[in-house]
């Protein structure tokens, strides 16, 4: 969504600068330098600027602006078609893992949202959930983000997605950031929705224990004392956010983990892999997918959307559907 929000205000200021600098020259006013002109189109305003010249009929005989703001557009053109593709192309990945229940379970996982759009609503993630046939929807953090906050999109989805199935929920590092009564307020309507918080607890089924991590917990994960390792009476089904502290979920007895943060890498280089972690790691060894790590499988989600870096490329946006058998 930040590159959506900076497309938008910078192709506008293009076309305001534009008909203001007409302005400035019918009246002989004090100028907008040309090059300020050239810039705004030059950072993404192209379209604005293109605009700006058509419809106030200025700068349009002038080579450096006739043939360089219309080339500028149609790059800008093609370079957001092939972002958008790129970030909201929705794509479900599947597993398979057997930990001996007596009945299949179908673990739809979501991870990473940070206020992602997609649809009215959230309605296209939503179909695509719906379509899995889940017996649970787990959300393991990241919901909300810090650097664009929007509680009401997280809610939008959270609204569909009790209708689907239950919800088990973790936070993330982006919720233990924004600690504050908005945030209260927030996980007070996700609770009054049906949402269950699984933050340093666990509950127990017939056939398994489904455990959860808070994010806030992993800064001291060595004295993590929120309950005690589980044993090997039935699986154990974990959520957290953070995939590089495996350790400590195979120390508490974790079978299957659901994690995610790692944002795919960000950008998947053919033959490389994920280009960098959100600790800065490059080319990190596990960035999506499913692991064995000593016994316990690791699940990875690329997540569904971005933070500080605005852009996938080569790394759709996943939902990831576990078949637990």
């Amino acid at each position: 969504m930040i590159l959506v929000y900076w497309l938008l205000i910078v192709n506008l200021a293009a076309l305001i600068l534009y008909g203001a600098d007409k302005a400035f020259a019918k009246s002989n006013a004090r100028r907008i330098p040309e090059r300020t002109l050239l810039f705004f189109a030059w950072i993404g305003g192209s379209i604005g600027a293109f605009l700006g010249m058509r419809i106030f009929h200025h700068k349009t005989l002038k080579p450096k602006f006739a043939v360089t703001v219309p080339i500028l557009m149609v790059l800008e053109i093609v370079i957001i078609v092939f972002s958008l593709y790129q970030n909201y192309h929705l794509t479900v990945s599947e597993y398979s893992v057997d930990l001996g229940l007596e009945n299949d379970l179908t673990v739809v996982q979501i991870s990473d949202l940070h206020n992602q759009f997609f649809g009215v609503n959230q309605t296209v993630l939503l179909k695509k959930i719906e379509d899995q046939h889940p017996d649970m929807i787990v959300i393991t953090g990241d919901i909300v983000d810090k650097t664009h906050t929007s509680y009401g999109i997280a809610l939008d989805f959270i609204e569909g997605a009790v209708k689907i199935a239950p919800v088990y929920y973790v936070t993330g590092n982006h919720e233990v950031w924004l600690e504050g009564d908005k945030l209260d307020g927030f996980f007070s309507e996700m609770e009054d929705l049906g949402v269950v918080f699984m933050d340093n607890s666990y509950l127990e089924t017939d056939e398994y224990i489904l455990a959860g991590v808070a994010d806030s917990s992993l800064a001291f994960y060595e004295n993590f004392s929120a309950y005690e390792p589980f044993d090997d009476s039935k699986p154990v089904i974990m959520l957290a956010h953070e995939p590089q502290f495996s350790a400590l979920y195979g120390h508490l007895g974790a079978d299957l983990t659901f994690t995610g943060h790692y944002h795919g890498g960000q950008i998947i280089i053919p033959g490389k892999g994920g280009l960098v972690s959100p600790e800065f790691e490059i080319f990190p060894k596990m960035y999506e997918g499913i692991h064995d790590i000593n016994g316990m499988k690791l699940v990875i989600s690329r997540g569904l959307g971005n933070s500080i870096l605005p852009v996938r490329i080569n790394n759709y946006p996943e939902i990831v559907v576990v078949k637990v058998q």
